[in-house]
């Protein structure tokens, strides 16, 4: 319930951009009144007020959280809206997965905008849970809460004119709907021909000059900073002339960055660097909303109260977070009550033995195709290595770094894994597994030897979803994931702490990497090269063809 209430404190107009002291009066959930006092600038004694950060471009899933749980946790750090792509549980449930989140994100006064999946399955080239069709797409835009067709990640289809693609693109033009891109390292005429499909967006773009070609065909772009891809120190230039075509995004984040900050900290971060204040506010707070023509107000009369007060402009300590006139957060805590999570899922993987990720050979010597991933981006690279033969089994060499990497149907029980090699993991004992796997989400696990990997991956699908995470010495740690194999029905911060606990023995393990689960969940994601694997064997996502592991 909302209360009518007055605050003074320095009103940041974004637009005029000036600092006034003011008092703001709110009415019935809205700004009443912005009545500025006598003094012309900023009084260093008051707090400062701005419209609230938005994340443009984010899946609510890969937080592990329910949309609520998502909202309680954001709202501390300043955010009162995300553009959120569902297509995470649309591969998992289809329609009924959107559907799940608009009901439960209907329990929050947090501003979601959900965008209707366009690829669902991803690609034809691994086991999807469901499909998103153009009839779908259609249905889901009479819905006023679908606010946008999500990432249009069939950079392929979109270059080719496939029909079915462009069907979904046409419902959304049709509709008033804006149409997100995807479209990782295309440049010059492929960029141009991208967005002369009516695209308006990529949050993909890995460098400056990629970002550049994109802005010149009109495109806007996300600079994003997630919990595994960070492209924020690559792109941040841009701002100081692009910032009307720029905003800020997250795309996957997991829960114990969420705990310590969002959006907010992209705003610091790019202050910190010189960036003109109002600039950097523009990204965070205007563009989103005007592009996606999201219900959040801007902080003017009549508007929404939504709002943050902040104690100053350099650190954006966020001091109280309003949606429609509700005080949501205070001194970094989330006053959002908890709701009731459902469980739905869409599980039938069985129990796996160690034999079924051996890989046999009549050779005496062979050469690995090995995915290369990085720590922070989304790309891998192919390297070409010798192959370990032992007793005719093909098998990790650790001290390379060279790994199992295996992917397992779990739409489908008793489907033997998709077993190849991965690099850059550094684990020196033990197996990690995760049903978080881009984007169709079947079991995706790494390991030293195949006993472990067998013990990770039966403790996802005894759990019928989840993180797990088996070291040296019996350790075993296990995140459940009941809802979809994708989110958990815990609180958020109970979350963010087993989290961290299942990411702290992944490290302990050997890893290097900043966030080995995220990462680990993109190394099925078919539409980023350039090699990945699915649960129908290694692909190369430059050719777009499945290749052999071994040679």
């Amino acid at each position: 319930m909302t209360v009518d209430f007055s605050l003074t404190a320095n009103v940041v107009d974004i637009f005029a951009r000036s600092i006034q002291p003011a008092i703001i009066t709110i009415e019935r959930g809205r700004i009443a009144a912005i009545a500025p006092i006598a003094e012309a600038k900023a009084d260093p004694t008051l707090p400062y007020v701005l419209p609230g950060f938005v994340d443009a471009h984010v899946h609510v899933e890969s937080s592990l959280l329910v949309p609520t749980e998502f909202a309680r946790l954001a709202v501390a750090h300043g955010t009162v809206a995300t553009v959120s792509d569902p297509h995470e549980i649309g591969n998992v449930l289809g329609v009924a997965g959107v559907e799940f989140m608009l009901e439960n994100a209907a329990h929050s006064p947090f501003k979601f905008c959900f965008g209707a999946p366009s690829c669902v399955p991803a690609t034809p080239f691994e086991t999807a849970g469901a499909e998103i069709t153009v009839a779908d797409i259609k249905k889901l835009f009479e819905n006023p809460k679908i606010g946008y067709l999500a990432e249009m990640m069939n950079w392929p289809g979109v270059l080719h004119r496939d029909a079915d693609v462009m069907a979904k693109i046409a419902l959304a033009h049709a509709a008033g709907r804006p149409v997100d891109g995807h479209a990782p390292g295309l440049r010059g005429d492929d960029a141009a021909h991208y967005a002369s499909a009516g695209i308006s967006t990529d949050h993909e773009c890995f460098t400056a000059a990629e970002a550049l070609d994109k802005l010149a065909v009109g495109m806007k772009i996300l600079i994003r900073e997630g919990s595994a891809a960070r492209n924020f120190d690559a792109l941040i230039e841009l701002m100081p002339e692009h910032y009307h075509h720029l905003m800020f995004c997250s795309d996957d984040k997991h829960p114990d960055t969420l705990v310590l900050g969002h959006i907010n900290q992209l705003v610091q971060r790019a202050v910190a660097l010189g960036n003109d204040v109002f600039n950097v506010l523009r990204v965070a707070c205007i563009n989103p909303v005007k592009h996606y023509h999201l219900p959040v107000g801007l902080l003017g009369e009549g508007d929404p109260a939504d709002f943050i007060v902040v104690k100053d402009l350099r650190d954006f300590e966020v001091l109280q977070t309003y949606l429609d006139g509700q005080l949501v957060a205070e001194n970094g805590q989330s006053l959002l009550p908890a709701a009731p999570i459902a469980v739905v899922n869409n599980f039938h993987a069985q129990p796996v033995t160690a034999a079924d990720f051996q890989l046999p050979t009549t050779k005496e010597s062979a050469t690995l195709r090995v995915i290369e991933c990085f720590d922070g981006q989304l790309i891998t690279a192919r390297v070409d290595l010798p192959a370990t033969i032992e007793n005719g089994l093909v098998v990790p060499d650790v001290a390379a770094d060279v790994l199992k990497l295996a992917v397992i149907n779990r739409y489908q029980p008793h489907v033997a894994p998709a077993v190849a090699f991965i690099q850059g993991f550094g684990l020196k004992h033990g197996a990690l597994a995760s049903s978080v796997g881009h984007d169709s989400h079947n079991i995706t696990a790494v390991g030293c030897d195949d006993e472990s990997l067998a013990r990770a991956v039966n403790l996802v699908i005894q759990a019928k979803g989840g993180l797990a995470a088996v070291g040296a010495d019996g350790q075993e740690i296990l995140v459940p994931l009941p809802v979809a194999g994708l989110m958990s029905d815990q609180s958020g911060t109970a979350v963010a702490e087993a989290y961290a606990a299942v990411d702290a023995l992944s490290k302990q393990m050997g890893s290097p990497l900043g966030a080995p689960f995220m990462t680990l969940s993109f190394m099925a994601l078919l539409v980023i090269p350039s090699l990945k694997l699915s649960d129908k064997g290694l692909f190369d996502g430059q050719q777009f063809t499945f290749v052999d592991a071994v040679e």
